[in-house]
């Protein structure tokens, strides 16, 4: 009994089938890749020496068309072939089906072509890096192969990044955007901004992929990598901290009956005067945990930052940076070397124009990675950053807002640390997880 196996896929936008999908011992397999050369042959070899069995994913693999389909059907079983489509309901043969389910048939071959040639169009336009469909993103508008800056609102988007990158407050931001413009924005569209490949410059696709340096960006790569840092920071923290208006919310937690510790504001009557404690929220001991002023919890923590940060930082094994960064970026030119001499292989004829737009495609998106492990890597010397901050002078002159912003650079927890009525408090690093 001889069993073949035919598939067909368009390198645009699938991968061959593994043969492993056939679940039968296949004596041989016939693949086309864009082309139908292999089904060709395949018939060819039908004539001398017809299988008892052709598997194949979805008859609309059989040709571009209905009628395509159609008639390589009938010639298949013309030769007394049993075709067994194991992604479809139709198995029997195209003379075995009634009238209804034969229509059926068709049109399911119909709307899987049709499919497909959508796919097509939209892979054509992602590998030549033109917009996907759809409206462009709020501050561009579409020009006729690339995104153009929208220069009435794009500043406006601008705006949005820079009191981000100030305050890294997502909520701080939106709400800055309704006072000074009117624009009103969910934090949900903003954090889809915020990670939005267009406003770098770049496209991503359905597929996931991405291809940088497509058209102009609102932001720069610099603070593109410095806006997906605070995105990562802010994940560690309790909703809705990251734009409290204290430095040490949602940082401190009690050691004791660890709970995370909330801040309380208290005035005196008729007085200006308001005093700040921090109490823990949700204590499980009895009598509960007593609140601290929050001033002297202030003021000791910056002290043992100032002790302990550049201890802890010379104890580190980090890595060369700049070892690091160079690798990088050497991959990088390699690319786009190769990139360079691919007009040059298309005048000659090695290449055709399909591979050649195939061949810059991926080389595009292999570039977009790379640039996205650099954006990842940390932007300063982690050492000579702690040296220049373990000065008390420079958290004290900081306002509220800033030094909630620097804290929450070097900070992962501060616990309290009790023993009866005396306390005492421990920083936990970030590098230290």
């Amino acid at each position: 009994m001889k069993i073949v196996a035919y598939s067909y896929s368009d390198p645009l936008f699938e991968q061959p089938p593994e043969r492993i999908i056939w679940g039968w011992e296949v004596d041989q397999v016939y693949h086309d890749l864009g082309g139908r050369q292999e089904l060709e042959q395949l018939l060819k070899d039908c004539d001398l020496e017809p299988p008892e069995y052709l598997l194949i994913r979805r008859l609309e693999e059989l040709g571009d068309s209905v009628l395509e389909v159609s008639n390589r059907l009938q010639k298949l079983e013309s030769y007394q072939i049993n075709i067994i489509a194991i992604e479809s309901d139709f198995n029997p043969s195209v003379a075995q089906i009634n009238r209804s389910d034969l229509m059926q048939l068709l049109i399911e071959i119909q709307n899987h072509q049709r499919s497909r040639r959508i796919r097509q169009g939209h892979a054509k336009n992602r590998i030549k890096a033109l917009p996907p469909p759809g409206k462009a993103p709020y501050g561009y508008r579409r020009g006729k192969d690339r995104y153009i800056l929208d220069r009435s609102v794009s500043p406006i988007v601008k705006e949005f990044f820079d009191r981000f990158l100030i305050y890294g407050s997502l909520r701080g931001a939106v709400r800055y955007l309704e006072k000074r413009y009117g624009k009103k924005i969910s934090v949900t569209t903003g954090r889809r901004w915020l990670t939005n490949p267009v406003y770098r410059g770049d496209l991503e696709y359905q597929n996931g992929e991405i291809i940088s340096n497509t058209h102009s960006p609102i932001i720069s790569r610099d603070e593109a990598a410095q806006v997906d840092r605070l995105l990562r920071r802010n994940q560690r923290l309790p909703p809705r901290t990251a734009s409290a208006p204290r430095s040490l919310a949602g940082l401190v937690t009690c050691g004791d009956c660890q709970s995370s510790m909330t801040i309380s504001r208290v005035t005196a009557y008729r007085k200006n005067q308001e005093y700040l404690y921090l109490r823990p929220t949700n204590c499980s001991r009895n009598p509960k945990c007593k609140a601290l002023s929050y001033q002297t919890v202030l003021e000791l923590t910056i002290e043992r930052i100032c002790q302990d940060l550049p201890v802890s930082v010379s104890e580190l094994n980090l890595p060369d940076l700049g070892c690091v960064k160079r690798g990088i970026f050497e991959q990088i030119n390699q690319k786009q070397e190769i990139l360079l001499q691919i007009p040059n292989l298309l005048t000659t004829g090695i290449l055709d124009a399909e591979t050649a737009d195939l061949r810059t495609y991926k080389l595009r998106t292999e570039m977009a990675q790379l640039q996205g492990k650099l954006a990842q890597l940390p932007p300063v010397n982690l050492k000579e950053t702690a040296q220049a901050v373990c000065i008390p002078q420079f958290w004290l002159d900081l306002s509220e807002s800033e030094r909630r912003f620097y804290f929450r650079e070097f900070i992962h927890q501060i616990q309290i640390i009790r023993d009866g009525d005396n306390w005492d408090l421990k920083v936990l690093f970030i590098f230290e997880f």
